[in-house]
């Protein structure tokens, strides 16, 4: 039997990056007032939150179907936020250009990661890693 060694997460760069998003991302909902943060920044901040959250759990997750199903909800999650919540919130002058353009270029970053991950998930799989 081989000793497999895994990675924690923790040292990934998809997880250091999901929690910069993050941290971004509360920067950007800290600053709303309360009436914006109901109708638009709780779900901007949730679907932030959640593609980190969702790409851990997945990563915990030992078949590959199970890491890949997170990994998907993970890339909802990352678009949701990015490619809807925090434009919408630019549109309606609620995030300072500094804050949107931080927030985008760490998406962009994550999303191209977490493909990586998903394309290398695959190719293990393949490789009869994960079964």
């Amino acid at each position: 039997m081989t000793n497999k060694k895994f990675i924690p997460v923790q040292d990934l760069e998809i997880y250091k990056l999901a929690r910069e998003l993050s941290k971004t991302g509360w920067k950007i909902y800290d600053q709303l007032n309360w009436q914006d943060k109901k109708t638009t920044g709780d779900q901007f901040i949730r679907a932030t939150d959640s593609f980190g959250a969702n790409f851990v759990e997945g990563y915990a997750r030992y078949h590959f179907l199970d890491k890949i199903k997170f990994c998907y909800n993970a890339r909802g999650s990352l678009s949701e936020a990015s490619d809807y919540w925090i434009e919408l919130l630019k549109e309606r002058n609620k995030v300072n250009q500094e804050n949107y353009n931080q927030f985008k270029e760490t998406a962009n970053k994550s999303s191209i990661k977490l493909q990586n991950f998903i394309t290398a998930t695959y190719r293990s799989k393949n490789n009869n890693k994960f079964q």
